[in-house]
């Protein structure tokens, strides 16, 4: 197994690159603030996730990494937050991005409460 086979990643780089994409349409005077700083966390929770799948052989490590990502996760979903009242996405775009930070927050909770099923069979 890899930590690709991961639904936590495999989601979270599925809306690193949808926020990608809409942070094009981005105002070109965000470019090295909001629209650097939500490429970065939302990135940022994929390499976490990463990096912790690599270390889950020592639980203390591993679950480290992936607070490190539901931080970042996190931080994703403020500056979306922050998009939605430059409005540079509507109410829409908004709650369907919001859901999927959602659905990978918990996937990385569930892991970090149950460290030793990572890595087996069971594809979280």
């Amino acid at each position: 197994m890899d930590f690709r086979d991961l639904q936590a990643y495999k989601k979270a780089f599925a809306l690193a690159m949808e926020i990608y994409k809409i942070t094009k349409e981005f105002p070109n005077e965000e470019k090295y603030s909001l629209i650097d700083q939500i490429r970065r966390s939302s990135r940022s929770v994929c390499s976490n996730i990463a990096e912790s799948y690599r270390k889950r052989n020592y639980p203390k490590h591993f679950v480290t990494k992936l607070i490190d990502s539901d931080g970042e996760n996190s931080e994703t979903l403020v500056w979306l937050e922050f998009a939605l009242a430059c409005n540079y996405i509507d109410k829409e775009s908004f709650q369907n991005l919001e859901s999927e930070n959602k659905e990978i927050g918990e996937l990385i909770n569930y892991m970090i409460l149950n460290p030793e099923k990572i890595g087996s069979s069971i594809l979280i």
